[in-house]
C-alpha cells in the first residue's frame, strides 16, 4: 500500500519575508544617536483584530528639509544634511505583531498646484494573504494645521477615516497601529 503524502498548507505569501528581506540596519532610517531621532512603534492587526506576526513594514520619507536623495525627486536629488539618513526603513513584525522604526521627522513636500503635503511617511505593508503590498501614510498629530491643508487627507472619500492615518504621540516617539481590515481599518491607497 502506498502512503499518500500530506498536503502542504497554501499561502499567498510564504515565510520568505522573515528569511530574506530583513537586515540588521533595516529599521534604522537614521542611527538612533542622531539628534532628533525618535521611534515609531505599532502593531499590525488582521480583520479579526488579531496581531499579524509575519508582516513586513517598509517606510519611505523625505528628510527634515523635505528633500529626497533620489533622481525621481522633481527638484533634483539632494543629499540630506542629517548624518546617516537613508529615507527608507524595513522591519518585520514580531510574534506579537509589533514593529519598530527609528527615524526623524520629515519636512513638508510641495504638491501640484502650489499645495503642500504635510510631513508624513509612506508606509507599505506586506503580509500573509496579500497578493501585493498595501500602501498607507503616517501623519503626525502635532502638525494639525499642515494636516488640515494636506491634499491627500482633505481628498479622502470618507473624511471621518482620516484619523486612521494620524499617529499617536507616545514617550520617545509615536505609535501607529495598522488594521488591515475590519472596524477601524487603516486607509490604504491605490498606487
Amino acid at each position: 500500500m502506498t502512503e499518500t503524502p500530506a498536503i502542504t498548507a497554501s499561502q499567498t505569501v510564504g515565510p520568505f519575508l522573515h528569511i530574506g528581506l530583513p537586515w540588521e540596519d533595516g529599521p534604522f532610517v537614521v542611527p538612533s544617536t542622531v539628534e532628533g531621532a525618535f521611534t515609531i512603534t505599532g502593531t499590525v492587526y488582521d480583520g479579526a483584530g488579531q496581531p499579524v506576526p509575519d508582516a513586513l513594514i517598509e517606510t519611505w520619507q523625505a528628510d527634515p528639509d523635505g528633500r529626497f536623495d533620489h533622481p525621481d525627486d522633481p527638484r533634483g536629488a539632494a543629499k540630506s544634511t542629517v548624518d546617516g539618513f537613508r529615507g527608507f526603513g524595513r522591519c518585520p513584525t514580531g510574534p506579537d505583531g509589533t514593529y519598530r522604526i527609528v527615524t526623524v521627522k520629515p519636512g513638508a513636500l510641495p504638491a501640484g498646484g502650489g499645495a503642500v503635503e504635510a510631513p508624513h511617511l509612506d508606509v507599505s505593508v506586506f503580509a500573509r494573504g496579500l497578493l501585493d503590498r498595501v500602501v498607507t501614510r503616517l501623519y503626525f498629530p502635532d502638525e494639525e494645521a499642515a494636516n488640515a491643508a494636506d491634499p491627500v487627507l482633505v481628498g479622502l472619500p470618507d473624511p471621518s477615516r482620516a484619523g486612521t492615518l494620524v499617529a499617536t504621540a507616545v514617550e520617545g516617539g509615536y505609535r501607529f497601529d495598522i488594521r488591515l481590515q475590519g472596524e477601524g481599518e487603516t486607509v490604504f491607497f491605490d498606487v
